[in-house]
C-alpha cells in the first residue's frame, strides 16, 4: 500500500473516532495553549534590559536551566519523530535515541563551561574574542539562522501532523493554516517574553512531557504485564517483518548507501548538539560556568531517562496501533498510541489524545520559541549591533533589531515549513544537527583550544561547512526523487546517495578551518588566545 494510503487511512480513523469528543479535545488544547501564553505575558512583563531578552538575567538555578535544556531538546523529533521512526523501523529508529543522547557528552565535556565563560549572549561573542569582529560576526550570524531555520522545518511539520490529526483535517490548505498558526504563535512568544518567557514554558513544558511520556510508558507495559519480551515480540509480529525488526538494519543496512547513511546520520546526531545555537544559548542564562556545567548533569540525566521511554512508546505503537494504520513519516504514531491506550472511540480517550497532543504542541512551540529567539539574539547582537552599527547601538536599539527580526525569521520558517509539512521530524532534525556540527563546531573548538586558528580559518570552516553541508542536503534524496519522502514530490534532481551530509560535511568543516589558517598571513594574537584561555578555563571576567 502506498504512504500515501496509510497517511489518509490512519487520518479518517482519528476523525471518525474523535469527531464526537472533539470539542472536548479542542477545548483542553486551547487551555494548554493559553496557559503558555500566560506564562510568556508574565514573564515579558519582567524582561527590561538585553541582558533580561537575551540571557534571562542570567538569574535561572542549574537544575532550571538543566530542565529548560531538556525542555528545548526534547523536541517534536524527539517525542513525535522518534517515537514514528521505532514503530515504523523498530531497532534503527532507537538508533536516533541513542545518538541525541551521546551528544550531550560532547557538549558536556568539551563546550558548556569554556563557552559560559567565554561568551556573553552569542556563539558569536566567542569566535570573534581574538579574530577581526566584523567578519567572524556576520559568519557566525549567517549560521546560527540557517541552521535554526532548519531545525524550525522539523517542529512545522510536527505541528502539522499533531493538528491535522487532532482535528480530522486532511486538505492541504488545512494542514499549511496550521503552519501558519505555529510561525504566528513563536514569533509572540519571543517578541514578548524573550528568553525568561521562553525558559518557563520550557521548563513547564519538560515536566508535562515527561509526565506524560511516563503515565503512556506504564500504561503500555501494563498492556503486556510489564512483560518487555512480549511487547517487542507482538510489535515485531505486528511488523510484518518478523525478528528483522528487532535487529539492525531494516532501514540502514540494505545497501552501501544505506549503511553510510547510518555512519552520516550518526556523526551528524552526536557531534551536531554541541554546535546547535538555541542549546550553547541556553548556557549564559545561568549565573556561572560551574552551573552551567551542573545544568547539563542535569539535562543528561533527565533526557536519558525520556528517551528510554521512547522505546515503549515506539514499539508499543507498533505493537498496539500497527504501522499500516500509522501515518507514513510515522508523526502521529505517539498520539494514536495515546489515543488507543484511553479507549479508541471514548471519553477517555479523546482527554488522552488531547492531553498528550497538547503537550507535544507545547513541546513544538517551545523550541520554536528557542530557535526563534537564538537566530534573532544573534541578528540584532552579532550583525545589527556590531557589524551594521559597529558597536554603537543601544540596548533598546538591539532589542528591537531582536523583535524585528523574530517576524522575519518566523515568515521565513513559516514558508519552508508550508513544504515539510509531510516530512519525518526526526530526519529533518538530523539534518539541521549535520549542518550545526559542520559549520559550528569546528570554529568553536579551534577558537577555544586552538592557538594557531585565524580569521580566515574561521570564515573557511563556517562558510565551507555551511555549503557543503546544504548544498548536499539539496541534492539529496530528502529533497527531491523519493516520491514517497521527498520534501519535492514528481522531481528528480539528486545526484548526492546520502539522505543526511555529516560524513562529507563535518570533516570538511573542521578541514577548512585547519586549512584557512595555515594558508592565512594573519598572525594570531596570542595575548587575546591566552585571555581567552585563562577566562574560559576559570571564569575570570566572565559575564
Amino acid at each position: 500500500m502506498s504512504a500515501a494510503y496509510h497517511s489518509h487511512t490512519a487520518v479518517t480513523l482519528a476523525a471518525s473516532s474523535t469527531s464526537e469528543h472533539r470539542p472536548l479535545i479542542i477545548t483542553l488544547f486551547a487551555v494548554f495553549v493559553a496557559a503558555t501564553l500566560g506564562i510568556t505575558v508574565w514573564a515579558g512583563r519582567q524582561t527590561r534590559s538585553a541582558a533580561d531578552f537575551y540571557a534571562g538575567g542570567r538569574q535561572f538555578t542549574a537544575f532550571q536551566n538543566g530542565l529548560a535544556v531538556s525542555g528545548d531538546y526534547m523536541s517534536a523529533a524527539s517525542f513525535l519523530g522518534i517515537a514514528g521512526a521505532i514503530a515504523l523501523f523498530g531497532y534503527d529508529g532507537f538508533l536516533y535515541s541513542i545518538g541525541f543522547l551521546v551528544a550531550w557528552l560532547v557538549a558536556l565535556l568539551l563546550v558548556a563551561e569554556p563557552l559560559r565563560n567565554s561568551g556573553r549572549y552569542t556563539m558569536g561573542d566567542v569566535l570573534a574574542y581574538r579574530m577581526r569582529q566584523r567578519p567572524v560576526r556576520t559568519a557566525a550570524g549567517v549560521s546560527t539562522i540557517i541552521v535554526s531555520i532548519f531545525y524550525l522545518l522539523a517542529q512545522m511539520a510536527g505541528a502539522g501532523a499533531l493538528v491535522t490529526l487532532l482535528l480530522g483535517i486532511s486538505s492541504d490548505g488545512g494542514k499549511i493554516l496550521i503552519v501558519a498558526l505555529v510561525g504566528v504563535l513563536m514569533i509572540v512568544y519571543v517578541t514578548i517574553g524573550g528568553m525568561k518567557g521562553t525558559t518557563w514554558v520550557q521548563m513547564v513544558k519538560a515536566v508535562l512531557l515527561i509526565a506524560g511520556a511516563l503515565l503512556m510508558t506504564l500504561m503500555v507495559l501494563w498492556k503486556f504485564d510489564f512483560n518487555v519480551s512480549d511487547l517487542l515480540g507482538t510489535a515485531a509480529e505486528k511488523s510484518g517483518h518478523g525478528s528483522a525488526f528487532l535487529e539492525p538494519g531494516l532501514k540502514y543496512g540494505a545497501t552501501g548507501t544505506s549503511k553510510l547513511d547510518f555512519l552520516s546520520l550518526g556523526l551528524a546526531l552526536v557531534l551536531g548538539t554541541a554546535g546547535l545555537p538555541h542549546i550553547l544559548i541556553r548556557f549564559y542564562t545561568v549565573p556561572t560556568a560551574k552551573a552551567a556545567r551542573k545544568s547539563v548533569n542535569w539535562a543528561i540525566g533527565i533526557i536519558g531517562a525520556f528517551y528510554l521511554m521512547t522505546i515503549a512508546l515506539g514499539f508499543g505503537a507498533a505493537a498496539l496501533i500497527g504501522p499500516k494504520n500509522i501515518e507514513a513519516p510515522g508523526n502521529t504514531a505517539a498520539p494514536q498510541l495515546a489515543e488507543y491506550l484511553g479507549g479508541t472511540g471514548t471519553t477517555g480517550g479523546a482527554i488522552m489524545l488531547a492531553v498528550i497532543s497538547a503537550v507535544a504542541f507545547a513541546t513544538i512551540l517551545a523550541v520554536v520559541a528557542g530557535l526563534t529567539l537564538a537566530s534573532s539574539s544573534s541578528f540584532a547582537h552579532d550583525i545589527y549591533a556590531n557589524v551594521i552599527r559597529k558597536g554603537q547601538a543601544t540596548e533598546k536599539e538591539e532589542m528591537k533589531a531582536a523583535r524585528w527580526s523574530t517576524v522575519f525569521i518566523g515568515a521565513a520558517a513559516i514558508v519552508l515549513g508550508v513544504f515539510a509539512r509531510d516530512m519525518n521530524v526526526a530526519g529533518l532534525v538530523a539534518l539541521a544537527f549535520a549542518v550545526a556540527a559542520s559549520a559550528n563546531l569546528p570554529t568553536i573548538l579551534y577558537s577555544l583550544f586552538w592557538k594557531r586558528f585565524t580569521t580566515r580559518g574561521a570564515l573557511w570552516s563556517i562558510y565551507g561547512g555551511l555549503a557543503s553541508s546544504v548544498i548536499l542536503v539539496l541534492f539529496s534524496p530528502v529533497v527531491s526523487g523519493n516520491e514517497k519522502s521527498s520534501m519535492f514530490k514528481g522531481v528528480d534532481f539528486s545526484w548526492f546517495p546520502l539522505e543526511n551530509p555529516g560524513l562529507i560535511s563535518i570533516p570538511l568543516g573542521f578541514l577548512l578551518g585547519w586549512i584557512g589558517s595555515l594558508l592565512s598571513k594573519e598572525e594570531p594574537d596570542k595575548g587575546k588566545y591566552a585571555e581567552l584561555e585563562v577566562k574560559s578555563l576559570t571564569g575570570i571576567g566572565a559575564h
